[in-house]
């Protein structure tokens, strides 16, 4: 058996060494694109938004991972089979790629706020079907989560970029993005201590019969860290009202701005499809991203099963494995922070990141060692920790202000095709391990092409002399509207 405590004490602290140095200033690189402000006046700004911001996204963060662990138990208790199970899974997944598409492009019109607030009641809806023993009630569940997942990542990461482009502290959004993703692995590790500890002050009970065959409804027992959730939710949602200001999608024109005119349910998803096709740019970061976390989603579901074949044993110790995968995680974060106070250009850093993955993957793919593939699995979580800053701020500089949840839950359907063909193929870890090596390998390539696109479009910006700011930063953009918002960027 791999040396699972020695190992959790190095990578400790590697995270430590790591996180200290993150918190480093270099005052070289503080309020560089603002020319208005003092630095201490922009890091002051900073400071405002990221605290802000980091109270209702960690509370929406902690609320995904209380049920995360307990979704699959919870069903396994209710007596369904593995078939059953797996509809259900099916089921939340096909409704975050086709609902959530549809939902979560409304934000952009209707309000980033707003609309976290609905992916509160929405999360905690579904938290409340968890207590029916019903098929039916926990197929809406499922339905119901499915949106909300899609909501989670894509209406926060939109609010963040907004409040920065409104404050003028655009440069400092790498610095948020990394914070963020810091703060969810560590609220992952209270969560799973805090729900572990919730799931065994009691047994699951029946309180609609006393026959726990015919009863319908249930409380206690692996239904707590749910009732957790449900609790921070409605946190999440109190705190988005009191501390977020509204923001929307930009770039509206005059027309529409005075249009009385209600539009279509699907205008935002049509508009948002259009203008990804229009925009090689726009495409490829979907693409990339979808490729990424497609392959996370398939290394959750295979690295049980891998480690216990190759441990030869199925009592591992799952809690200190899932902890080391998330002080990793904080220390690729931490990593994205020191590196980006040397270079500003995140594709370049994010093509490193996934050839590095790439690597990792083909070592699972290929190793009889139970040490060695942990270890790789160690080295892809790291990566996943440098992944999210890197993606958020390649995001926030591509995707055009006013279409940017429509586009981000459009980014979301070809993840879920991914993920639904790894739940119905049932591949083996080795078959699926080399799926996620050539998904890994095909993005890296299409990081190369991206870069490319973006380093052609340089001296024509540059040479550009007699239009100014605003227009330039358009090329980041579709080509189909302006992009402001993003100039600062």
């Amino acid at each position: 058996m791999a040396p699972f405590n020695s190992i959790f004490l190095l990578v400790f602290v590697i995270n430590a060494a790591a996180t200290l140095r993150s918190r480093k200033k270099n005052p070289s690189k503080e309020g560089v694109d603002e020319k208005s402000s003092k630095p201490t006046e922009l890091m002051s700004k900073h400071s405002s938004v990221l605290r802000r911001y980091l109270v209702v996204y960690l509370l929406a963060a902690i609320s995904d991972w209380f049920q995360g662990p307990y979704v699959y138990k919870l069903y396994e208790s209710y007596g369904y089979s593995q078939h059953e199970i797996a509809i259900l899974f099916v089921a939340g997944f096909g409704s975050s790629m086709v609902f959530g598409s549809f939902v979560g492009g409304l934000a952009d019109s209707c309000g980033r706020r707003k609309f976290t607030i609905l992916y509160a009641f929405i999360y905690a809806a579904s938290c409340v079907t968890k207590h029916f023993k019903d098929f039916g009630i926990l197929m809406i569940g499922r339905i119901l989560g499915g949106i909300a997942t899609s909501l989670l990542f894509s209406v926060f990461d939109a609010w963040l970029i907004r409040a920065h482009s409104d404050a003028g502290i655009s440069s400092y959004i790498s610095k948020s993005f990394s914070a963020a993703a810091y703060g969810n692995f560590v609220v992952a590790i209270i969560a799973g201590l805090i729900a572990n500890k919730a799931s065994s002050l009691n047994d699951m009970v029946p309180i609609s019969s006393k026959d726990s065959e015919t009863a319908i409804v249930f409380t206690g027992g692996v239904l707590n860290p749910f009732d957790l959730a449900i609790f921070t939710l409605t946190l999440c949602a109190i705190f988005a009202a009191l501390l977020w200001e509204e923001n929307f999608g930009q770039d509206q024109s005059e027309e529409e701005k005075n249009s009385d005119k209600p539009k279509p349910s699907c205008h935002n998803f049509r508009t948002a499809l259009r203008t990804i096709i229009g925009s090689t740019e726009i495409l490829l970061c979907g693409l990339i991203s979808s490729l990424f976390e497609g392959s996370m989603y398939v290394f959750v579901f295979m690295w049980t099963p891998a480690m216990e074949e190759l441990s030869k044993t199925e009592e591992l110790p799952f809690g200190l494995i899932f902890a080391t995968f998330m002080v990793c995680c904080m220390a690729g974060s931490s990593t994205f922070s020191i590196l980006m106070d040397y270079q500003n250009n995140c594709e370049y850093l994010g093509l490193r990141v996934f050839v590095v993955a790439t690597a990792a993957f083909a070592v699972m793919a290929i190793s009889e060692s139970d040490t060695i593939t942990f270890l790789s699995f160690l080295l892809f979580e790291s990566c996943v920790g440098m992944y999210w800053p890197i993606m958020g701020t390649m995001k926030s500089k591509i995707v055009p202000e006013n279409k940017r949840v429509a586009i981000y839950n459009l980014y979301r359907i070809p993840l879920n095709f991914i993920v639904l063909f790894s739940l119905l193929t049932h591949l083996s870890f080795h078959q699926g391990f080399t799926l996620c090596t050539v998904m890994l390998g095909t993005a890296t390539m299409l990081q190369i092409k991206l870069i490319r696109l973006q380093d052609n479009k340089l001296p024509a910006h540059n040479s550009n002399d007699d239009h100014d700011e605003e227009e330039g930063s358009a090329l980041i953009g579709s080509g189909e509207t302006e992009v402001t918002g993003t100039k600062d960027n």
